[in-house]
């Protein structure tokens, strides 16, 4: 007879639209049935609800976009004996910029000096005295599309002419901290332990450090200073997974959140790990925790790709030397795996500002809380995929930055003439396909 205790019943979160972040692959070996329910948009929040505890659902795993954040809220109320992974406080800073502040703010981590303002002429007066060179973003969204919103300006005029062009809603700037090594360096975390860390830095020429805008990257020597404020990150997100873009100040080599959520870019091995990790979490030991000896990025990042994905499922334990041998990787144990704990709805940092007017939203949160997404750049009208830019791609809806990447690529080496010819590839989802198609006109060039 087995002593071990009944497991909870699992199910993956989706959404019309929006890459999978977590696939059956990512918990190999679960021995029971996994679920899965996916969330339709518009009114679809009864209906999900009720698919959910038709299911037995006891622990939902996935992430939330930014135009779901505020209605899963509300399911997360209904559902009151459902554990959400991440949870939904977790998940507070997927939805916006301004949301990253305030976490920020109120657990202390370090960020740069920020301001959000919803009144323009508030806005208007702090751009006149404020410190430049400014780092302006289109707050809402939990992504900035490869950095096509994030801007740099130099002075009130140059911030003006941005504002007046962009219509920005709510005006969010930030101190532009002068980067060591013209680089900063995204975090991923697993049970607040750094797993992986890079340098990004930019391109000849340019000051913003997505590999999508010539950036390159670089595994060695990240700070222990950096890893200290991602864990700190971390903790004070009771975050099962996390990531963060941290950059260094030249001057004073202390270390800021520019970023941090948990929507990010991830390796399959990383999200493999963290099904390991869930999955030692919910199963009161049955399961091991994943070892991960810290800086194994280092060697990580010399194995080719195509090697990585033959060895994604290896599962890291601890190792333990013969006498006769060495340690292959180092660990100091400085920073320990450990269990996330569970939050509470106020650990969600309270909102900057109540908008009673609704005309003050951006057209494109308008748009999404009819719709339940947001429009497309290029939705308006159609045109041929061989003459959309990078930016009109990763404008898509649910576009991940590494298939705008492959798609762009494929498009140059003339691979793809029509948008008909993506069908062939298996990178690209059924639903994006007919979604994106929308954009699109399918004739040959």
């Amino acid at each position: 007879m087995s002593t071990h205790k009944k497991l909870p019943k699992l199910g993956f979160l989706y959404l019309d639209y929006v890459l999978r972040f977590f696939d059956y692959s990512n918990f190999k070996g679960w021995p029971d049935k996994i679920e899965e329910v996916t969330y339709h948009w518009k009114n679809d929040k009864n209906r999900f609800i009720k698919e959910v505890k038709r299911k037995k659902i006891e622990v939902l795993i996935g992430n939330i976009p930014a135009t779901a954040y505020e209605t899963f809220k509300e399911i997360a109320k209904e559902l009151p004996n459902v554990r959400f992974i991440p949870s939904i406080e977790t998940q507070f800073s997927n939805k916006s910029k301004e949301n990253v502040t305030l976490f920020c703010e109120k657990y202390k981590v370090p960020t740069p000096k920020t301001k959000i303002f919803y009144d323009a002429a508030k806005g208007d007066a702090y751009l006149k005295k404020c410190f430049y060179p400014q780092i302006v973003k289109r707050s809402y969204g939990p992504s900035n599309y490869g950095g096509y919103f994030v801007h740099k300006v130099n002075n009130y005029k140059e911030a003006r002419a941005l504002f007046d062009e962009k219509k920005y809603n709510p005006m969010y700037m930030q101190d532009a901290i002068p980067l060591k090594d013209r680089g900063d360096i995204r975090v991923m975390l697993i049970g607040h332990k750094p797993v992986c860390a890079f340098w990004r830095y930019s391109g000849k020429g340019q000051w913003i450090t997505n590999t999508s805008q010539g950036g390159d990257m670089s595994y060695e020597n990240v700070p222990m200073a950096v890893l200290e404020v991602a864990v700190q990150a971390s903790k004070a997100a009771k975050a099962e997974y996390w990531a963060c873009d941290i950059g260094i100040d030249k001057n004073t080599n202390k270390a800021y959140i520019i970023e941090c959520a948990t929507a990010f870019a991830a390796f399959p091995y990383i999200r493999d790990w963290i099904g390991q990790y869930v999955m030692w979490d919910l199963s009161e030991g049955r399961f091991r925790m994943p070892h991960v000896p810290l800086f194994s990025w280092e060697e990580l990042g010399k194995m080719d790709s195509s090697i990585l994905r033959t060895l994604r499922h290896l599962h890291f334990a601890n190792y333990t030397p013969s006498a006769d041998g060495a340690m292959y990787m180092s660990d100091p144990g400085i920073f320990d795996m450990e269990k996330a704990a569970q939050s509470h709805p106020s650990d969600a940092p309270a909102a900057v500002e109540i908008i009673t007017d609704e005309d003050k939203l951006p057209q494109e949160i308008k748009d999404a809380s009819e719709v339940g997404e947001p429009s497309s750049a290029i939705d308006s009208q159609k045109c041929e995929l061989v003459s959309a830019t990078l930016t009109d791609l990763l404008s898509l809806y649910g576009m991940d930055e590494a298939v705008a990447l492959k798609i762009k690529t494929l498009v140059d080496e003339g691979e793809i003439k029509t948008f008909k010819d993506l069908e062939k590839y298996n990178f690209i989802s059924a639903q994006h396909l007919k979604k994106w198609s929308k954009s699109f006109n399918e004739s040959t060039v």
